[in-house]
């Protein structure tokens, strides 16, 4: 097929779609998309694939010698169906509008997790809608470390830099950084403003006189104490005069709230930093701001606008703006997001620390496949736009959702199939042995049916005196005997002859794939009797491994660590560890079908 018998509708999709790859990725086409889009939309092409995949060749030199400008405009004026599909697919994912956001001048929402561990999948939910938001009204995200618990939430040193490198990962980027443990002295003025106004207190009870005093709505004793004399107590809380559990400084709130935990809530306590060593400021501070209080100052200090946080914060909202309505301050537009569950893996900290540290050895600490951690899912070889979809489809939702792992791979797997590479392996193998082979003793197998991008391989046959031997799966043998036929995929048809306990027999029938498909044969993957590699997966199953031993073709020793590749009628593996010799394993993971 030459350019000028390419009908001219064909000629004219291949030129739109070049164009629109090229601007989507930044003034550069690639082949391999443009011709699978092609032959998705006209399969009747497909044996024609060859030819498209030159004039498709022509069109992307071309389009590449333009500028990114000029694509653009040539995109807009000649096919401005293709910038329709594509507002239509960005619309479909865009979110709803901020409430209030046409009271403020710049849009500002923030991230702030505890560096106690990794954030997963639940954390990952308001840290890309609280930077979708903000790059929706050219506003600035901020990312805040919450670490001023160093005692029953420890800071992980670790962990400030591997939520920083997830999210990153993620695509989330952040135009403002804070750690609440630089900023102490900051919530002691907060602290001393507060004193000063008679809007808070140091509390000297024991804790339980104090909930009893809550029981009976009855005020601390402490609770009027003059400002001067607060602010000495509080001087004496700093200097390290009182231990742990002798003094706390106390919000005033509503005695009579309906919620106890509202009542008079904590907003400072002494940690002996001493046992309990922070990080990053090590013994320097005895006295550290709650969380409700670090937080809620720290909003209003840094001009958050909107707060994004899972609904279980409504509390906490409730006792920050006790805060705000001492000081005077405005509290920002709160949205309550549902929980996020993720079935089959585990999102819980608590529950991944109880597990690591019960079960030594057993783990690969926070990054575990078995894990629900934004590290597991990237280790696990789940895409970072495969997570971004799914949050932005759930979305705002005030109510829970589940996510199961069965859409996660089918996303997943729908974003990778046409940039993967297929090979072939066995697991239970069987030998085929096919006398009377006459053909080449070397194949060359494309990477991809639909991408040839991704290129071809070549495999060299065991065929010791025109005697063709194959492996391939006993699992397909139930298939096989219905018909008595096969296919060898991309190699060749054949009848069996005799089956034996560990092997076929079979009679070369040829290579034509039409023969095959008019005698409805299985197609059946195989790899070389005696040049292949050998293969183990590991498979994850609730908080096991699974080890599967299996062969593989020899391309897959050329795989690099991190590669993915699809094992055909099998699933995604992601390489774990190359084999160094031909008596190693290839070891990979099991990503899914």
């Amino acid at each position: 097929m030459s350019e000028e018998t390419i009908p001219p509708e064909i000629r004219r999709l291949i030129r739109g779609l070049t164009l629109k790859n090229a601007y989507e990725h930044g003034g550069k086409a690639v082949e391999g998309p443009v011709i699978s889009a092609v032959l998705g939309e006209h399969p009747e092409l497909k044996p024609l694939a060859r030819e498209i995949a030159k004039y498709v060749a022509q069109v992307v030199k071309e389009i590449n010698s333009l500028s990114l400008e000029d694509q653009k405009k040539l995109l807009m004026s000649e096919f401005p169906e293709l910038l329709g599909e594509k507002k239509e697919k960005e619309e479909k994912k865009r979110l709803p509008p901020l409430p209030q956001a046409d009271q403020y001048k710049v849009i500002r929402t923030r991230f702030a997790p505890n560096p106690d561990f990794y954030i997963h999948l639940g954390n990952a939910r308001p840290a890309i809608l609280s930077y979708e938001y903000a790059r929706m009204y050219g506003g600035v995200m901020i990312l805040r470390f919450e670490d001023t618990d160093p005692r029953i939430k420890t800071p992980v040193p670790e962990a400030y830099q591997q939520i920083k490198e997830d999210l990153r990962w993620l695509g989330v980027e952040w135009g403002e950084e804070y750690i609440q443990s630089l900023r102490m002295k900051l919530y002691y003025e907060v602290a001393e403003e507060l004193l000063m106004r008679g809007a808070a207190y140091v509390d000297l009870c024991p804790q339980k006189v104090f909930r009893e005093l809550r029981l009976r709505r009855a005020a601390c004793p402490h609770r009027d104490l003059n400002p001067e004399k607060n602010l000495e107590l509080f001087d004496k809380m700093k200097s390290g005069y009182f231990s742990e559990g002798e003094a706390v400084l106390r919000i005033k709130t509503d005695l009579n709230h309906p919620d106890f935990s509202v009542v008079d809530w904590v907003a400072f306590r002494i940690i002996d930093t001493g046992k309990h060593p922070h990080p990053i400021v090590g013994s320097k501070y005895v006295v550290w701001p709650t969380y409700n209080f670090a937080a809620g100052v720290d909003d209003h200090l840094m001009g958050v606008t909107h707060i994004l946080r899972g609904r279980e914060h409504s509390l906490n909202t409730v006792k920050q703006r006790f805060v705000y309505q001492h000081l005077g301050w405005v509290y920002p537009v709160v949205l309550n997001l549902g929980r996020l569950n993720l079935e089959g893996l585990i999102l819980s900290k608590s529950k991944i620390k109880e597990l690591i540290s019960s079960r030594p050895g057993e783990f690969d600490g926070p990054s575990d496949i078995r894990f629900g951690t934004i590290a597991s899912l990237r280790n696990r070889g789940i895409e970072a736009l495969t997570i971004r979809e799914i949050i932005m489809d759930v979305g705002v939702k005030q109510s829970d959702a589940s996510i199961s792992w069965d859409n996660i791979a089918a996303l997943n797997r729908k974003l990778i199939d046409r940039d993967t590479k297929r090979l072939m392996a066995v697991f239970t193998p069987i030998e085929v042995r096919v006398p009377g082979y006459s053909d080449s003793t070397k194949v060359v197998l494309a990477n991809h049916p639909e991408n040839s991008s991704l290129g071809s391989r070549e495999v060299i046959l065991d065929a010791p005196s025109g005697e063709l031997q194959v492996l391939i799966d006993r699992r397909d043998l139930g298939e096989i005997r219905k018909t008595g036929m096969f296919r060898l995929m991309e190699l060749c048809n054949v009848r069996v002859v005799e089956e034996r306990e560990d092997v076929l027999i079979g009679e070369y029938l040829g290579k034509e794939l039409k023969q095959a498909k008019e005698a409805r044969m299985p197609i059946i993957q195989w790899v070389p009797a005696r040049n292949n590699v050998k293969l183990r997966i590991l498979v994850p199953e609730g908080l096991e491994l699974r080890r599967m031993s299996g062969l593989g073709e020899p391309a897959l020793r050329e795989l690099e660590q991190g590669d993915k590749v699809q094992l055909v009628r099998y699933g995604f593996v992601k390489i774990r560890k190359k084999a160094l010799s031909t008596e190693d394993f290839v070891e990979a993971l099991f990503m899914h079908e």
